[in-house]
C-alpha cells in the first residue's frame, strides 16, 4: 500500500504535540481524473474510495479511523468549532474549523483556494480554513483568529502556515474581479500584475492571505509556495480541470490535530 505523502509546514510542524498534513493527491486508492487521493466528498468518486481515502489520512495524523471533521465549504466565513466529527451528508455549512479535542482532526477540502492551518500550542487549540478569494477578502481568516481565541488561544502565539494553493503565474482574473478589490481597499493594487491578454490581470492570492493573517496579528505566518494548478502530478486543481473541459475534479485536503497518545501518527510508524 502506497501512504500519503503530503506537504508539511516546518514551523507547524516544529510544534509539540501537534500533527498536520497538506494532503497531495499521492497515496490513495481513487482513479481515472480522481488519482488518487481524493478526499472531496462532494466529489462524484465512488464513495467507498474517498471513505478509505479519508481513513488513510486520519491514520497518518495519528487520530482513529472517522476523526476528521471537515464542514459543506460555501466560500464563506462562517467558522464552526467542532467537538466530534459530523456525520455524512450533516457537516455544517462552514468555511472554517476550530478545535481543542484531542483526538480530533479538523480539515478543509481545497483545489486551488487556500488551506490554512492554524495552531497554538500552549493553548492546545487548532484550526483549519478554507479562503478563497471570496473568503479572504470576506473574511474567513479573522474570523477564525476570533474562534481560536474564544477557546483560549492568543494571537501572539499562533502559527498559521497556509498550504498549496493556485499562484499568481496561474491564476488570470477579469478587469471585474481587480475593480472588488480595489473597492475594498486601494492598497490591494499590489496584489495584481498584468497579464499578457489584454484588460485582464494576474491575481496573488496566497500573497493576500498572508497580508490578511499579518494583519491579524498572528505570531508565525507560513507559506509552502506550492501552486496546485502548475504542478498536476501533486495536486488536484479546479480550474485546471476546467480549462481541460473534464467533467469533475478531486479535492485536496489539509487537516490538522491533537493526536491521542495511543494512536500512533503514521509518518512516525516504521
Amino acid at each position: 500500500m502506497t501512504n500519503p505523502s503530503p506537504v508539511t509546514a516546518p514551523a507547524l510542524a516544529a510544534l509539540s504535540g501537534i500533527s498536520h498534513a497538506f494532503f497531495t493527491r499521492e497515496g490513495g486508492v481513487s482513479q481515472g481524473i480522481y488519482a488518487s487521493l481524493n478526499g472531496g466528498r462532494g466529489s462524484a468518486d465512488e464513495p467507498m474510495a474517498v471513505a478509505e481515502n479519508r481513513r488513510r489520512m486520519a491514520c497518518w495524523l495519528g487520530v482513529a479511523e472517522g476523526q476528521l471533521a471537515t464542514p459543506h465549504q460555501i466560500h464563506s466565513n462562517q467558522v464552526m468549532v467542532a467537538l466530534e466529527p459530523w456525520p455524512l451528508g450533516e457537516a455544517p455549512h462552514a468555511d472554517a474549523v476550530v478545535t481543542n479535542i484531542p483526538g480530533l482532526a479538523v480539515g478543509v477540502a481545497t483545489a486551488d483556494c487556500g488551506p490554512i492551518l492554524f495552531a497554538d500550542e500552549g493553548a492546545g487549540v487548532v484550526a483549519a480554513a478554507h479562503a478563497g478569494w471570496k473568503g479572504a477578502i470576506g473574511g474567513v481568516l479573522e474570523a477564525t483568529v476570533d474562534a481560536m481565541e474564544k477557546l483560549g488561544a492568543r494571537r501572539g502565539s499562533m502559527v498559521a502556515a497556509l498550504g498549496p494553493c493556485i499562484r499568481q503565474r496561474s491564476y488570470e482574473v477579469g478587469p471585474e474581479f481587480v475593480a472588488r478589490f480595489r473597492a475594498a481597499d486601494l492598497l490591494n493594487e499590489r496584489f495584481f500584475v498584468a497579464s499578457t491578454n489584454g484588460g485582464h490581470a494576474m491575481f496573488d492570492l496566497a500573497g493576500y492571505i498572508v497580508q490578511q493573517l499579518k494583519q491579524s496579528d498572528v505570531a508565525i505566518v507560513e507559506d509552502t509556495g506550492h501552486d496546485t494548478y502548475a504542478d498536476e502530478e501533486r495536486f488536484f486543481s479546479y480550474r485546471r480541470s476546467t480549462h481541460r473541459g473534464e467533467p469533475d475534479y478531486g479535492r485536496l485536503v489539509a487537516a490538522i490535530a491533537i493526536p491521542v497518545a495511543d494512536v500512533t501518527p503514521l509518518q512516525h510508524s516504521a
